[in-house]
């Protein structure tokens, strides 16, 4: 307001009087004025004078002499009426000068208000209504939400803005064994810190990770595909020759790889592993984060996640892919809705699978999320055995951004030798022999080594991977692009071909796969038997015979057993001497009752 003064617009920071300079009347005029002017001259401005265009002490002089022709009555009204006038202007002024400095403290404790609700429940504001649907707060004219965070995620408003803490609630946290426990001596779960779910979505980072060296990762595709039987693979992966993948690690800037779906352009679309309209469609929606599973050929009994906050099933999608064999069994014990929903899974049927081999089908979503959820940017990958028990943003900032890393996966819990592995793959029929042996021999041709201390970062060579925490970035694209790869070329046996994979990109960028305890692991999922192992366990309950129980003895008390020695036939004769004497004969002695006495035969 440019006419502050004038009105008396306080300049000070009280709430006081207003400055005596600003202050005109009778006091201000040279004249002489009656005594009874003092309090109206006290609280009169000069610009209010009744004086005309001569300024100088023409107005207080008019005035003067308004007040000596008036008489008493006329000005006591008068001074009322100006009182009124000034008290009211003052007010004014007042009201207009509070509104004006305590406004920007008013919003700056709103957004802080509102940022203190989103932590403790991101749903919520102080509006009462969901944070996606709020306008966006401004603090001196700037935007709070960061541009990074619009780029990555349609509604950033629904999360907590960003925290850099000092020191994190679990630094102290050491890691225990599990318990000992006689009983239970295979791998057990381990304790893990997590913090709760309001604060792990709070310490999300703002911006997404950096990825080394690759910036743009593009996919091959190719129609009217020629096999040729020497590069290996599949019609699925394109049968990428061995120049093409030695080529695939010379790691640029910008890239084009072979990563399954080759025949299309569209991930799903007459590809082969082929996914419905309408599933692609909310595939395409899901953002931010995923957790995914899939059971083929029925080889595995559903499992429902436990412990999930409210906060996550209204923004983490959870996508459960099955075959057709799957989703026939399912239908004969459980309700599929009209959202294709069972219970937090969002089912999707997947049509014209690429491979015979079930486990192998399993390893395209495993591997190739980001192929099929292009804007999600965080996913977690669990086996169709394993039941997830813990929120996923908890396992997210325990797992990545705790670590500050981008990939993560568990070791194996007892090997960590590919050799090791190997021959316990084969030991336990889990592959064709020949097949991986020559697997083995193709690694070794490039410089497989047996692990060592000397690998030392790198704890171990063999992962447990049934469960995968990345983050969507171009070089873990890249990762899963070539470790599908391998799958597809050789055995289905990922875990043969982790270390070569990861070994080859570290080599020429600075990027590793962070492996963290299997313990660990087994705290935030529970694993069941595949089905097949857990039928014939049943099988075998029920073809077992039922136990023949015997009742136990009844223990009889003292009294008891000299009451039925009352009752016997045979009765101790009395006697003086009760004690039996000791025979020196080797015979037995043999005694009869004959018409109660006693006879003896020798």
């Amino acid at each position: 307001m440019s006419g502050g003064a004038s009105l008396g617009l306080r300049t000070s920071g009280s709430y006081g009087s207003l400055p005596q300079q600003q202050l005109g009347g009778c006091h201000s005029s040279p004249s002489p004025a009656p005594s009874a002017s003092p309090p109206l001259a006290a609280r009169k401005p000069a610009k209010m004078s009744l004086g005309g265009a001569g300024g100088g002490g023409g107005g207080p002089r008019v005035f003067a002499r308004i007040c000596k022709l008036a008489g008493r009555r006329q000005r006591m009204l008068l001074l009322l009426l100006v009182a009124v006038a000034v008290a009211f202007c003052f007010l004014f002024s007042s009201l207009v000068s509070k509104d004006e400095d305590a406004s920007p403290g008013v919003e700056t404790m709103l957004v802080f208000s509102d940022h203190v609700r989103s932590f403790v429940n991101p749903v919520w504001t102080s509006s009462g209504r969901p944070v996606a649907q709020r306008d966006s707060l401004t603090v001196n004219g700037l935007n709070t939400a960061s541009q990074m965070e619009e780029q990555s995620d349609s509604s950033p408003e629904s999360f907590p803005p960003a925290l850099l803490l000092n020191h994190h609630p679990c630094e102290n946290f050491s890691l225990s064994p599990p318990p000992i426990d006689r009983k239970r001596t295979g791998p057990r779960p381990c304790p893990v810190c997590y913090l709760p779910v309001e604060q792990a979505l709070a310490l999300r980072p703002a911006q997404p990770s950096a990825s080394p060296v690759l910036q743009s990762l593009n996919y091959m595709s190719e129609e009217n595909l020629v096999f040729k039987e020497s590069n290996g693979g599949s019609l699925f992966g394109g049968y990428p020759s061995l120049e093409e993948r030695g080529k695939s690690y010379d790691i640029k800037d910008l890239m084009t790889v072979h990563c399954g779906f080759v025949r299309g352009k569209i991930p799903g679309l007459n590809t082969g592993f082929d996914i419905d309209e309408a599933d692609r469609s909310e595939m395409q929606q899901c953002q931010r984060t995923v957790v995914a599973s899939a059971i083929f050929g029925n080889y595995d009994i559903l499992q429902q996640p436990e412990n999930i906050s409210d906060f996550s099933k209204d923004t983490v999608c959870f996508f459960m892919f099955l075959d057709e064999e799957t989703e026939a069994a399912l239908k004969n014990s459980t309700t599929i809705d009209h959202t294709k929903r069972i219970g937090l899974w969002r089912v999707v049927v997947v049509r014209n699978l690429p491979y015979s081999d079930a486990r192998r089908n399993g390893k395209v979503p495993k591997l190739l999320l980001h192929r099929l959820f292009p804007n999600v940017r965080y996913s977690i990958w669990i086996d169709g055995k394993l039941k997830l028990v813990r929120d996923p943003y908890q396992v997210l900032e325990r797992f990545l951004w705790r670590k500050n890393v981008s990939f993560a996966i568990s070791r194996h819990y007892r090997r960590f030798d590919v050799f090791e592995e190997a021959e316990a793959n084969k030991a336990g029929g889990k592959y064709d022999n020949t097949s991986i042996d020559y697997q083995i021999e193709f690694y070794k041709r490039e410089g497989l080594t047996h692990y060592s201390s000397a690998k030392l970062p790198i704890t171990s060579d063999v992962p447990e991977g049934c469960v995968i925490i990345r983050e969507h970035i171009p070089i873990t694209n890249l990762f899963t692009c070539l470790w599908f790869n391998e799958v597809d070329r050789f055995t289905s046996r990922d875990q043969l071909s982790f270390s070569t994979v990861r070994d080859k990109i570290r080599s020429r960028v600075n990027w590793t796969a962070d492996m963290f305890l299997d313990c660990e692991r087994r705290d935030f999922v529970v694993q069941s038997y595949h089905r097949e192992l857990l039928e014939q366990r049943q099988a075998t309950l029920r073809s077992r015979p039922p136990m023949v129980q015997t009742q136990p003895r009844k223990m009889l008390p003292d009294n008891a057993a000299k009451e039925s020695g009352k009752a016997s036939s045979v009765k101790k004769l009395p006697g003086k001497h009760t004690r039996d004497k000791k025979s020196n004969s080797k015979r037995t002695h043999r005694t009869k009752v004959i018409g109660g006495k006693e006879a003896i035969q020798l």
